[in-house]
């Protein structure tokens, strides 16, 4: 969201392999590995920085709904990564609209054995204020961050000014994909943002895709996978639409797929959707 906008710990794990699985709880970490050479270990940590509460009108329902703020922390032989950094304080009105409650930052790491001095990296999926609003906190950090999300961000009226160009704020611009560090890759996912970003970390469990608000719930991602596979199918229309970034994400064959506004995780039974697909 943006003003007047939003997103809770523990490591995203599957029961098994099929469905939709819940995430283990606060402080568990899944296992990983990068696919080449000496096979760098990758950990996940899911962080939990809160919550809000997302009007009825909004959400779809007759009733509100209250939504989790989640945030994921990637440990890497090159580094501490930070996949978002939680919610921001806001202007009164969309304080007023949202109702947050939030987890300090710097409280989250430390239940997870890191201090903010450690981090070596922030990518933040989408510079909305519940996406970027521990990002101050960690001045000279570098922000990995899609040009055309951060131009936007900068053109006002989009979330909170002072989140974004706050005193040693350093930016990277990218524009797309790129693989940061081995095993650890930006997807583009537009849709809610133009410039949304995913992550994906490869781990000895399989590929983790950090899917932000790429979809707010594991179980609408389940449904544009169901779409994209009718599609395949050659399904008679009409069908529902899918995002074309989600062919090239099906590529890596996700094994889990975690969000920022939902606990659940969406697992598979591992291994790339198609022939031929990418590696990490």
């Amino acid at each position: 969201m943006g003003v007047m906008m939003s997103e809770a710990g523990g490591a995203p794990r599957c029961d098994n392999g099929h469905g939709t699985g819940t995430a283990a709880g606060p402080g568990g970490t899944a296992a990983g590995a990068d696919g080449a050479g000496a096979r760098d270990t990758a950990t996940v940590t899911r962080l939990d920085l809160g919550y809000f509460i997302r009007p009825a009108a909004e959400a779809g329902l007759p009733y509100p709904r209250v939504e989790p703020v989640l945030a994921y922390l990637v440990r890497h032989p090159r580094g501490l990564l930070l996949f978002d950094s939680g919610i921001g304080a806001a202007d009164p009105e969309t304080e007023a609209h949202y109702r947050p409650r939030r987890r300090p930052l710097t409280g989250a790491l430390a239940a997870a054995g890191v201090r903010a001095g450690d981090l070596a990296l922030i990518v933040n999926c989408h510079l909305h204020f519940d996406h970027c609003g521990g990002n101050p906190l960690l001045p000279g950090v570098p922000v990995v961050v899609q040009r055309t999300e951060l131009a936007a961000a900068r053109a006002g009226g989009y979330t909170v000014d002072a989140l974004i160009d706050f005193p040693g704020a350093v930016y990277e611009e990218i524009d797309g994909e790129q693989l940061l560090w081995p095993g650890v890759r930006v997807l583009p996912t537009p849709g809610h943002t133009d410039g949304h970003q995913s992550l994906l970390v490869e781990t000895d469990d399989g590929p983790v895709l950090l899917a932000g608000q790429a979809y707010d719930t594991a179980s609408d991602y389940g449904a544009a996978l169901l779409a994209r596979t009718a599609a395949a199918d050659g399904a008679a229309p009409p069908l529902p639409p899918y995002p074309a970034w989600l062919d090239r994400v099906e590529e890596f064959g996700p094994r889990r797929v975690v969000f920022a506004h939902d606990a659940s995780v969406r697992c598979s039974g591992g291994g790339p959707a198609r022939p031929g697909a990418a590696g990490g």
